[in-house]
């Protein structure tokens, strides 16, 4: 799919991040080391970028995103002992309010890294995928890399 060297990169970021710390520390300190860690990688991104969110073509406040990678991918960071359900959501709502066709949502909280690439199935690069996006591994969340 469109954006998969992307993404595999960045997950690779936080690979070494979460390799090198571990996990038990706040998500600052995570956030902190994936930005030098990309940075190092060459990749471009925003960190704390702060996004309007529009109802109806309307805005009505904004919120900051942990990072806006070259432009088009939003990044999330949890340090969570299990990711639920809400985070999830979390990120398939950022995806769609600002409009973006592919996010990742990233937990260094658990022993191992725990990562997911949400999908906005209503944005226009992804109408060529819908089908496959939503016949995903687990149809019930097609979001959901498991």
């Amino acid at each position: 799919m469109k954006y998969e060297e992307l993404t595999h990169r960045i997950i690779g970021c936080a690979m070494k991040v979460h390799s090198t710390l571990g996990n038990g520390f706040q998500e600052v300190i995570y956030q902190r080391a994936l930005a030098i860690e990309m940075g190092r990688q060459g990749l471009g991104f925003q960190r704390e970028m702060e996004m309007s969110i529009y109802y109806e073509g309307i805005d009505i406040g904004t919120r900051r995103i942990d990072f806006f990678v070259e432009d088009i991918i939003m990044v999330e960071l949890k340090a969570l002992i299990m990711l639920e359900d809400v985070q999830l959501a979390q990120a398939m709502n950022y995806c769609q309010a600002y409009n973006l066709p592919i996010g990742l949502l990233i937990n260094f909280g658990a022993k191992s890294l725990e990562f997911k690439r949400v999908y906005n199935v209503n944005h226009s690069e992804n109408k060529a995928y819908k089908k496959q996006i939503l016949q995903s591994k687990n149809p019930a969340n097609p979001n959901s890399d498991k």
